[in-house]
């Protein structure tokens, strides 16, 4: 409810922190950050009934990334919260905005000293919390080195690790998709947050029968697109996080040019005051381009041609990350058939973008594991309790086993299997 009260306020912030159009992070970000806790809040109150055998891990230390500062946070705390936890919580160094803001509402809130707390810095920060012996949880949003890292650092620590990567996610339209609908499709996969979005839909996989009617819709309609000040209401798309976030883009796309794609831009200009990048479309990539396997993160979109749905397939997991897909095409059949062989955490269907607090999103391959979200989220932050009561104790002699068969509420609860 405090969320909720203080919208406008956080939409602006976030905003002023991220660079974002204030259209995102009113009438996406913010309203998606209240679901989450409301969501979560129905989940502390089933806990012991849903969750029975189960008990907080204890201290989550929390990493979260610039792009979407404020829902990270709340995919991250509301969870950890919601099955009893402490958390300790670095946002990027770029963004720590909507965090202070949210320290301020756990304190308006009444929330005790000591469960949220927010700790700022640089990448040094994160280090310290993933070694320290006292957390118990590493839940982690970033590039997939880090993660990488970060994994090394707590193999063997005892500690519980969820990490969700980057990504390059593909965007399959068929020859029978409803192609002016995959074209709005394409500029909300791609163009939504500057592209600065891990799911992003930044592999436009293309029948080759409608490939060059796609490309053609699609440019018109990157022409009207609006980049500018992002506190503009009729803003699509925004400012690029940093300088250095806006070089790699444009060494990338440099390099893209070099390895021989086609390189197209709308005939506007950016605005030269502020750090913005025109949506870009590059045709004729091969595969094997650097540009089609690595993550640009930014307002880039690279497209291929498929002839048959096997190609389509081996195209869009020709890719060593693995968090999200969009399909397109009128053939239900198809699409769920498409659905179950494209390695991704998340497939769309005849959609992208669709988000939910009930719904869990999550990484496969080198966009990492574990899950955020939903009643799979909560196992990232739950232990069995006999795990709890089985440590053993500093007196060698007094090492047993201490769980009580008879309780029913020491018998974990089933592990769910994950219905694709």
């Amino acid at each position: 409810r405090h969320i909720q009260k203080n919208a406008r306020l956080l939409a602006v912030l976030e905003t002023l922190d991220n660079g974002k159009p204030i259209r995102e992070t009113r009438d996406i970000d913010v309203p998606l950050v209240a679901r989450h806790f409301y969501y979560h809040a129905g989940w502390a109150q089933l806990m012991e009934t849903e969750l029975p055998g189960y008990v907080p891990v204890g201290v989550a230390g929390q990493i979260i990334p610039w792009n979407f500062p404020l829902l990270m946070l709340a995919w991250k705390i509301a969870p950890a919260l919601a099955m009893g936890n402490t958390v300790v919580l670095k946002p990027a160094e770029f963004t720590p905005l909507t965090a202070f803001a949210f320290a301020e509402i756990c304190r308006d809130a009444g929330l005790p000293p000591g469960v949220v707390n927010i700790v700022t810095g640089d990448g040094r920060t994160g280090e310290l919390i993933v070694r320290h012996p006292d957390i118990d949880k590493i839940a982690f949003t970033g590039s997939t080195e880090v993660g990488r890292l970060i994994r090394e650092a707590t193999a063997g620590s005892g500690k519980k690790l969820s990490l969700e990567l980057g990504g390059k996610s593909p965007f399959v339209v068929f020859d029978d998709a409803d192609l002016d609908g995959a074209v709005e499709g394409v500029v909300d996969a791609i163009w939504f947050n500057q592209g600065e979005v891990c799911c992003a839909g930044s592999r436009l996989i293309v029948h080759e029968g409608v490939a060059e009617t796609v490309y053609a819709r699609l440019r018109a309609r990157m022409e009207t697109l609006r980049v500018g000040d992002p506190r503009d209401k009729a803003i699509d798309i925004g400012a690029i996080i940093a300088p250095v976030q806006l070089e790699r883009i444009e060494r990338l796309v440099r390099q893209g040019v070099e390895e021989g794609a086609k390189l197209w831009q709308p005939s506007w200009s950016c605005p030269r005051d502020g750090w913005f990048y025109p949506p870009t479309l590059f045709t004729e990539v091969a595969p094997s381009a650097t540009i089609a396997q690595v993550e640009i993160f930014g307002p880039v979109l690279v497209a291929m041609t498929f002839r048959t749905p096997e190609e389509a397939i081996e195209l869009a997991n020709n890719t060593r990350y693995g968090l999200a897909a969009s399909i397109w095409t009128e053939n239900v059949n198809l699409a769920l058939d498409l659905a179950a062989k494209i390695k991704a955490g998340t497939v769309w269907i005849n959609s992208t973008n669709l988000f939910d607090a009930a719904s869990g999103f999550g990484g496969y391959r080198e966009s990492g594991f574990g899950r955020e979200g939903g009643k799979e989220g909560l196992w990232e932050y739950v232990q069995p309790r006999w795990k709890v009561e089985a440590k053993p104790a500093k007196d060698k002699k007094d090492r047993k086993d201490k769980r009580d068969k008879k309780d029913e509420d020491a018998t974990p609860a089933a592990f769910p299997p994950i219905d694709r």
